[in-house]
């Protein structure tokens, strides 16, 4: 289908992609970024600089919205918000000039292997969920450089990192989530400027309007999910097809 000289089918590929990761991220509270790096870069071939920068231009919005519903029902701990931000947001900015100053070719199999760990993380999380008590985290500035370096050059992992790592600490989930959230709303908005910066607008293709308009449309059925399916399937649902998908994809740029 053409509606002036718009070709629909360019674009449902990465509308379904948007769908698929939002379906995730909305019964998960994280992976979107994840989903949509490994989708675009292991099935639609996209280098991984132009995949992570759709991805977080697409991530703006979301982020944005769920900062402020966080804010509003205090489900933000700004302490913690104030340790991970500046962090994160350095860790992001590195990760922004490390993918865009490799080649490709390169940037492929590195992008994989840490996308493979992510997915091994969720397993792990899956196995040891839910977290046993509560405590204040002690590890959060390195957590947060790594977080956002890793978000930034894998097109996703911000969420999965950090929360993960958070919880495992002993933080405590609801305040946990709605911090990280927030803190990545302007993560996402620097990784999004750095790109813009570094390879213009380029980087922002046909790839992000599909993302926005596949998340807008599979947010009522993400709920649905988070409200019926069990939370610990889910993240083992994951973290297999991450792991898989991501094993596939370095086995192939090795071999």
């Amino acid at each position: 289908m053409d509606l002036m000289g718009f070709d629909i089918w360019a674009l449902l590929p990465f509308i379904l992609v948007g769908f698929a990761a939002q379906i995730v991220d909305g019964a998960l509270g994280m992976a979107y970024g994840v989903i949509s790096s490994t989708l675009l870069v292991s099935l639609l071939g996209m280098p991984p600089a132009q995949a992570s920068a759709g991805v977080h231009l697409a991530e703006i919005f979301t982020t944005g919205a769920s900062g402020l519903s966080h804010a509003f029902l205090r489900n933000i701990d700004w302490r913690l918000f104030l340790r991970l931000v500046l962090p994160g947001i350095a860790g992001g900015l590195a990760g922004v000039w490390l993918v865009t100053h490799i080649d490709a070719g390169q940037a492929r199999p590195v992008v994989m292997a840490y996308l493979a760990a992510i997915g091994l993380l969720l397993l792990y999380r899956a196995w040891r969920f839910p977290t046993p008590k509560f405590d204040n985290p002690r590890i959060v500035v390195p957590l947060g450089l790594a977080g956002g370096f890793l978000d930034a050059s894998g097109g996703g992992g911000w969420g999965p990192v950090v929360t993960s790592n958070l919880l495992l600490q002993g933080s405590d989930a609801r305040k946990t989530i709605g911090t990280v959230n927030a803190v990545e709303f302007f993560l996402t908005l620097s990784i999004s400027a750095g790109f813009f910066a570094t390879i213009g607008a380029a980087a922002f293709t046909l790839a992000t309007a599909g993302l926005l308009v596949g998340g807008v449309l599979a947010a009522p059925v993400a709920a649905f999910a988070a409200r019926h399916v069990q939370p610990r399937l889910l993240l083992g649902l994951v973290g297999t097809v991450l792991t898989l998908t991501s094993g596939y994809s370095i086995w192939k740029a090795l071999a």
